[in-house]
């Protein structure tokens, strides 16, 4: 018997809600210096996971462009562009 998307995702969140649970009753009985690495640990954990779905991104991105096939730009058209972008930054900074 075939499992509906509404049903499979009913009992995986279910799951979630479980291990959610256990992780809670583990952490009422840990000391605060412990509950406070467990914190950091946590922060570090999602800062890793922002940081690979900014490199999917970015890759996806540069995937993309690479496929316009566009001129290369040269050393003269580089410094251009970061000079009006210079100029744009300080222009904004002033109002």
């Amino acid at each position: 018997m075939m499992r509906t998307t509404g049903q499979g995702k009913a009992q995986k969140e279910q799951a979630v809600t479980a291990v959610e649970a256990q992780l809670i009753e583990r952490l009422k009985k840990l000391p605060p210096s412990r509950v406070a690495e467990v914190a950091d640990f946590v922060e570090f954990l999602a800062a890793r996971e922002e940081r690979a779905a900014a490199a999917q991104r970015l890759t996806e991105g540069l995937a993309r462009l690479d496929a316009l096939s566009l001129p290369g730009l040269s050393e003269d058209e580089v410094e251009a562009e970061i000079q009006a972008a210079r100029q744009q930054g300080r222009t904004t900074l002033a109002t």
